[in-house]
């Protein structure tokens, strides 16, 4: 009996080796936003081992360099759950105006939409102590929520554990003719004057010096500064019972639901970011097929929009639209959705063929 029950043991692991392949290896960029509103690019190269531990380097900055900072990191990836816990162990660089630093500790969960794959969750921070003990808990250094999507390039240094192994070049065989003792010659006659020729070595050929053509990166477009810390973000109001025309790109295009949200409260707000890296994506937006939003450039400050839910206007839609692709297609953005003690995160992705459509059900609290 306890030999099945290692043999059941031993299928179970086995299998689960064998259908768990999913790895966050690689380099994740996004952004934070801490619940005081601050925002914060953030990127993530992590390594992940044979178990389900991993390790990496952090960075964290702003535009203006008003604040850099760079730390270790370790902690676990488990995919069947896709939870994804890692936690900063210290800072190895920090550029700042002043005051202390703060280590984070992330809460992250694991998504995939078609070929794009997402870090989304939170994060608590406490205050960094280098010399002894720390005394501070997670949370006394605010919190926030985070969003990372996976990525080819970083926007500094790629650590060493995630360039590709060289190959080790193997010693070239000897191929020289094995040498082969001959018969002494009786040399001819003095008479007679005889040259032996000498055996041409064939040349080898010339390895090929064609390189091929570099490719060139643009740099990513920054977002303004000013527009982050300073500009006022662009609030419209919503009327109440729009038309129920619908327009034309409405109709050549697919309308993909994205999310339907449970609303309680009737005051919603609607905040609309880019997904991390501004790459020029713009959008229109439509509520119950009225256009709303024309031709807004995604940054990162928000497109906010406001209406009011009741019994007459239980159901509603919001659909974004792709106007075009920017620098790095698909158009994706991330909805932040707040009405009441609620509130929502919505990852948004359009294209020139589908629409996105948030559905917001409101139901009267009881």
């Amino acid at each position: 009996m306890r030999f099945k029950n290692w043999l059941s043991f031993l299928f179970v692991t086995l299998s689960f080796h064998s259908f768990s392949q999913q790895s966050v290896t690689g380099i994740w960029r996004g952004y934070f936003i801490a619940d005081n509103g601050y925002y914060y690019k953030l990127e993530f190269q992590v390594k992940q081992n044979a178990s389900y531990s991993v390790s990496g380097i952090s960075y964290s900055w702003q535009d203006d360099i008003r604040f850099y900072g760079k730390a270790t990191m370790t902690g676990n990836y488990i995919d069947n759950s896709q939870n994804f816990r890692i936690r900063e162990i210290k800072t190895v660089e920090v550029k700042t105006m002043g005051g202390g630093t703060c280590i984070m500790n992330y809460d992250l969960r694991y998504s995939r939409s078609g070929k794009e794959e997402f870090l989304e969750g939170t994060y608590l921070g406490k205050q960094e102590v280098k010399d002894g003990p720390n005394p501070y808990e997670w949370g006394d250094c605010g919190g926030g929520k985070v969003f990372l999507r996976k990525v080819t390039t970083s926007e500094f240094y790629i650590e060493p554990s995630l360039r590709p192994t060289p190959k080790k070049l193997e010693p070239k065989k000897n191929t020289a003719p094995p040498v082969v003792k001959e018969k002494p010659v009786t040399p001819p006659p003095v008479t007679k004057k005889t040259t032996i020729p000498k055996s041409k070595t064939p040349e080898g050929k010339k390895p090929n010096t064609s390189t091929a053509e570099k490719k060139v990166k643009e740099p990513p477009v920054k977002a303004n500064v000013d527009s982050i810390t300073k500009a006022t973000p662009e609030i419209t109001k919503v009327p109440a019972k729009p038309p129920v025309i619908t327009p034309s790109i409405l109709k050549t295009r697919e309308n993909k639901l994205a999310q339907t949200l449970v609303i309680t409260d009737p005051h919603v707000t609607v905040k609309l970011y880019d997904n991390g890296e501004i790459d020029n994506d713009t959008i229109s937006v439509f509520l119950n097929k009225k256009l709303v939003l024309s031709h807004k450039r995604l940054t990162a400050s928000p497109l906010v929009l406001k209406f009011k839910m009741d019994d007459d206007n239980s159901e509603q839609e919001l659909t974004m639209v792709a106007e075009n692709l920017g620098s790095i297609p698909p158009n994706t953005s991330v909805m932040m959705v707040e009405a009441g003690d609620q509130s929502f995160r919505v990852s948004i992705t359009s294209t020139e063929q589908k629409n996105a459509v948030v559905r917001f059900t409101y139901q009267k609290p009881k």
